[in-house]
Parts: structure tokens; sequence; C-alpha cells
């Protein structure tokens, strides 16, 4: 127990002087703090991760094969499978992407997949992050650091090696890029809640951190100028901005974090960027209902991992049944995410419930419902005695036009809060390592 507690403080004082912090707004005000790590790790054996693995490649596959469908040919909303006004009326949908066809054809280059182990065993699958999922560099210096303080950790225990992350991402860059021209990583900026992350991945890849007004679009190519002005092309833009802020001369006129006309480039092909421009209509939480689906259409295969039990007010069986229990149902907010809009019906007063019922009725496409998983508990380090909170894991997933990698670790996130299930860093939650076992 001593030595857990005593790498669990090093590991943390080791991060406070790295600057390995998030940031949230709130309130308007921008507030910075430690993403607190626990020493205990979770253990995954190499069996239960070899299933895990494959089916999240074939989610993964599934999705990108349902956004360039979506994108270009529809044939999954031709026959049935996908509503059409489902599809249009998500926040996700990029109706400027028609017809646009990204580098290699995918689009989801990084994928960050929520899961959580229930109390039998199973794995399911809480939400497909598609955009710009974030988390990775927080185990990665967990690892490197614990290696520093407690290098016989790792010569004890057969842990899988997950330094090979950044080249996993290099590698996946390199073929976007196809030679063209530098990798850039394009952060929006101090202030945002991950730049950490955005800094640490560019030192350890080996690409150009790149802040706003530091490229410039001409005749379709994009260049990098940065503090010299020395035009340097760029070849892919790993992006931490969203979509509707990327080029103010396509999407949101006001933004000062994109790119003029960096949307245009990308259509003519002369820069890649990851992840692509309209990925959000495919991590949409409604959406998420026709993963299992899209599964079967796309690759005619059954479901390796499942979707928690999930219900849309869309469909008239699905409202009825919500409205129903709504008071021993989750209900999500499908435009909100970092577990913002997530709420626990039996946690509400009647007249809470109430209301919530009106906000369904009159907004179906709004909300979804699910059943709550008693997911795992994990020890974690509470005032130096061991308890046990809630705990979920974000694997990522790395496609190019070569393969799909899924890497061997991952963010677990556990509540610091003994009676909640929201484990996101928002929400004040911690994060461990996670072992797969070799």
């Amino acid at each position: 127990m001593q030595s857990l507690i005593k790498n669990r403080d090093s590991v943390n004082r080791w991060m406070e002087r790295y600057g390995v912090r998030f940031g949230v707004y709130k309130n308007g005000v921008f507030n910075e703090q430690l993403f607190p790590f626990d020493s205990i790790p979770r253990i995954i054996e190499k069996e239960d991760w070899k299933v895990l693995e494959k089916g999240l490649i074939q989610r993964v596959k599934a999705l990108n094969a349902f956004l360039w469908d979506i994108y270009h040919d529809k044939h999954i909303i031709a026959d049935g499978v996908v509503p059409e006004e489902f599809v249009y009326a998500s926040k996700g949908y990029m109706p400027e992407c028609e017809k646009v066809d990204p580098t290699g054809k995918v689009y989801s280059h990084i994928s960050g997949i929520d899961l959580v182990e229930g109390k039998d065993g199973r794995w399911f699958i809480l939400e497909d992050n598609l955009r710009i999922p974030s988390g990775a560099s927080y185990p990665m210096i967990a690892r490197e650091i614990t290696r520093k303080v407690s290098p016989i950790t790792f010569v004890e225990n057969h842990v899988a090696d997950n330094r090979d992350y950044a080249t996993i991402l290099k590698e996946m860059m390199d073929d976007m890029n196809g030679g063209r021209g530098i990798n850039v990583i394009l952060t929006p900026g101090r202030y945002n809640s991950a730049f950490f992350e955005h800094s640490y991945l560019a030192e350890k890849t080996g690409a150009v951190l790149a802040f706003p007004g530091d490229m410039t679009v001409e005749d379709d190519i994009v260049w990098y100028t940065g503090l010299f002005n020395e035009k340097i092309r760029v070849g892919a833009i790993y992006r931490r901005i969203s979509d509707e802020y990327l080029d103010p001369l396509a999407f949101e006129s006001s933004s000062l974090l994109g790119v003029p006309n960096l949307f245009q480039a990308y259509k003519k092909g002369t820069v890649a960027v990851i992840n692509g421009f309209g990925n959000g209509v495919a991590d949409d939480k409604g959406i998420y209902y026709f993963v299992p689906k899209m599964i079967r259409y796309y690759l005619d295969e059954e479901p390796i991992l499942h979707n928690a039990p999930t219900y849309l007010p869309y469909f008239k069986e699905d409202y009825d049944y919500i409205l129903e229990n709504i008071s021993r149902l989750v209900i999500k907010d499908v435009s909100e995410a970092g577990g913002y809009g997530v709420v626990f019906g039996r946690d509400l007063s009647l007249e809470k419930l109430s209301e919530l019922k009106e906000l369904i009725i009159h907004q179906p496409r709004r909300w979804i419902a699910q059943e709550v998983i008693d997911f795992k508990d994990l020890e974690i380090l509470e005032s130096n005695e061991k308890v046990e909170r809630k705990a979920d894991l974000r694997a990522f997933v790395v496609s190019s036009g070569k393969d799909v990698k899924v890497w061997k670790s991952g963010l677990t996130r556990f509540s610091r809060n003994p009676d909640s299930f929201v484990v996101n860093s928002s929400q004040g939650g911690g994060f461990k390592d996670t072992w797969i076992m070799d």
C-alpha cells in the first residue's frame, strides 16, 4: 500500500512540474487544474483485449463506411436502415461535405470509443467520439513518469508496452500526408482545455504545433508561416478545433481560430485534415443507436461489442417506453458532451421528471434514453485508503488508408464521487493507467 501511495504522489508531483493539466470554462471563467492520477492500474487480460481490439476495429470500419455513404451514395438511407430525416436533422451533419472525397476515403482517423465493463464482465460501448477525441496524452505521460519513479513496476509485471502511440499517430499522418509537406497539429491556443495534449503530441510525433494565424492558403495550397514568415507547405493537419470554426470563409464567419479557405484546399485534395470535416453526424448520440445496424449493413458481420440498451423517442414504441419508465432510465441530450446533459431519472423530483417528459414530447430528436448499466467499480486510493469508484475506458483507434490499429492502452477515467456514474475530467474525475497484459 505504501508503495502505491508513494508512486501516486510522485507521479502527480512530476505531472504538476510538466504542466500536465486540463482547463474547463465554467460560468465564463477558465479554470485550469491537475488531472489527478491514481496509481492502481486497470488490468485487462490478453485474451479479453483481443476481443475488444477486434470489436473496436469492426466498429470504426463501419463508422467510416457510414460517413462515406452519407456524404456520397446514401445507400443506407435508400435501404431504410437509417431514417433520412434523422441524419439530416443531426447537428453534426454538414451539407458542405456532400461529394467531398477525403484523402484515402478516411473520415475518422483518430476515434475515441468510450466503453464500460459490466459487473458480469461484458463490455458495452457508451459513445463514439469521432471529431476531436482527446485524452491519449495522459496515460502516455503517466506511464513515462512511472517508469522514472518506479522502474521495477514494469520489470515485475508483463504489461504490453504502450510507448508506440506517437509512432502509430505519426505513421497515419504520414500516410495521409503523402509526402506533400509537413505535418501540423493545429491548436486553438493556450486556453484550450487540452492544450497540454496538443503540445505533447506535437513533440512526440515531430509535427509542428501551429496556432491560429500560423497558416495561409494560396491557390488551394496550405502554407505554414510561423514566427519568421518562411513559407513551408503543409501536407496534413491534425486539427484540434471544431469543424464550424476551422474556416471562417466556409462556416462560422466570426471565427478567429481557423484558416481561411482551408475547406477549399481540403475539397481539392491538396491537404489532409485529421479528423475529417463532417464527422459529427456519426458520433451524434442519436446515430449511436444505429451503429450495430451499420456493422451488419456494411460489413455483413454481427457486432462483436454491444451498445448499452438504448431507446429513441423518434420511434413510437421507444417513445412510449421512455415516458413510462423515465424514472429509472438515463436521459441524454444528444447535443451535449463532456458529461453534460446526462440526467438520471432516479435523481429527479416528480416535478423535474414532468418537465423532462415535456421536453422529450416536444423535442424527441434531441434525446436518447438508456438503461442504467451497473458497470464495474475499480479500486482507487482516496485519502490513502482503497475505495471503489465507477470507471470507464476510452480506447483509441487509429485509421489510415492502409489499416486500422487499436492502441494497446487507453484512458481509464474514474469518478471521485462515490455516488456518481459520471467519470469525465470536466466533472472532476481522475484517471489511471490501463495495463494490457502481454
